[in-house]
C-alpha cells in the first residue's frame, strides 16, 4: 500500500464516521422529545455533514481521480464505506442516540486532539477546525448523559441499557491496521491504540457523574473501517441517503 493510498483510506475513515452519523442524527428532525433538542440534534447533525465535506473532500483531492465529496458520498455501495460499526447503528430511543452520540463525541475530542499535530498540514487544518464544533459536541453530549443517567428511575434505566448496548462497539476505535501503522508512521495520524487512556479516563468520569455503570464485557465488535463487515443497518441507511443521486445521477438545482 501506498502513501496516498493508506492516506485516502485514513481520510475516508474520518469522512464517512461523520457522514453516517450526521443522516443518523438527522432522522430526529421533527421527531425528538422536546424542541431544544430537536434544533440542538439538527445542528450537531449539520456540524458533522460539514467536517464529511471538509474530510472526503481531501480523501477525492489525494485520491487524484477526480471524485469529489458529493461522489465518495452519495456513489459509493456499502461494502466501500470504511465508517466504525458504531455510528451506522439505528438510533433506537432518545438515550440511545445521545449515548452514541456521547462515545463518538469523546473519541473524535481525543482524536483530533492530536490530528492538530499532524505532519498533514491539509489534516491537521481540518482537525484545528472540527476540534471547535467537537468541544461543543462532547461538552453537551457528556451533560445529557449525566441529566439523564442520573434523573429518574426510567431515565437511568434507559441509559444504563444504552451503554450496554453500544459498548461491545468502542473496541473498533482502538483496533489498528496497516492504514493505521502507515500514519502514525508518517506522523500523519496517532496509533488508535494510543488513545484509549485519555477516552477511557472522560468515559471514567462522566459515567461516575452519570451513575452508570461502565460494562465489565470486552469490546468485541470490529470490521467497519476494514470494509470486510458491516451491520445490516448500513444498507438501508444508504438506501434512504443515495436515493436522489442514484435515480437522478448527476442531478442539480
Amino acid at each position: 500500500m501506498t502513501h496516498d493510498e493508506a492516506l485516502f483510506q485514513f481520510l475516508l475513515r474520518m469522512g464517512d464516521n461523520t457522514l453516517i452519523l450526521g443522516h443518523r442524527v438527522s432522522e430526529w428532525c421533527g421527531h425528538s422529545p422536546v424542541l431544544e433538542e430537536d434544533i440542538a440534534l439538527a445542528n450537531t447533525a449539520l456540524d458533522l455533514i460539514g467536517q464529511t465535506q471538509f474530510w472526503l473532500g481531501l480523501a477525492g483531492e489525494v485520491e487524484g481521480q477526480g471524485r469529489s465529496a458529493d461522489d465518495l458520498a452519495f456513489h459509493r455501495d456499502a461494502w466501500d464505506f470504511r465508517n466504525l460499526l458504531l455510528v451506522e447503528l439505528p438510533n433506537g430511543d432518545f438515550g440511545q442516540t445521545l449515548m452514541r452520540q456521547f462515545l463518538f463525541d469523546a473519541y473524535q475530542s481525543v482524536l483530533l486532539g492530536r490530528l492538530i499535530s499532524s505532519s498533514d498540514e491539509r489534516v491537521a487544518a481540518i482537525a484545528a477546525k472540527a476540534s471547535k464544533e467537537v468541544a461543543y459536541h462532547v461538552e453537551r453530549s457528556a451533560d445529557t448523559v449525566v441529566g439523564l443517567g442520573d434523573g429518574t428511575e426510567e431515565s437511568h434505566a434507559r441509559m444504563q441499557a444504552a451503554l450496554d448496548y453500544l459498548w461491545p462497539y468502542v473496541g473498533e476505535m482502538f483496533t489498528g491496521d496497516e492504514v493505521d501503522a502507515a500514519m502514525a508512521d508518517t506522523g500523519i495520524a496517532p496509533d488508535p491504540a494510543s488513545l484509549q487512556e485519555d477516552f477511557n479516563v472522560l468515559i471514567s468520569r462522566v459515567m461516575g457523574e452519570a451513575t452508570l455503570s461502565v460494562p465489565n464485557a470486552k469490546y468485541s465488535h470490529k470490521g467497519g473501517r476494514s470494509g470486510v463487515m458491516h451491520t445490516e443497518h448500513l444498507g438501508h441507511l444508504l438506501t434512504s441517503m443515495q436515493w436522489l443521486q442514484r435515480a437522478y445521477p448527476g442531478a442539480a438545482w
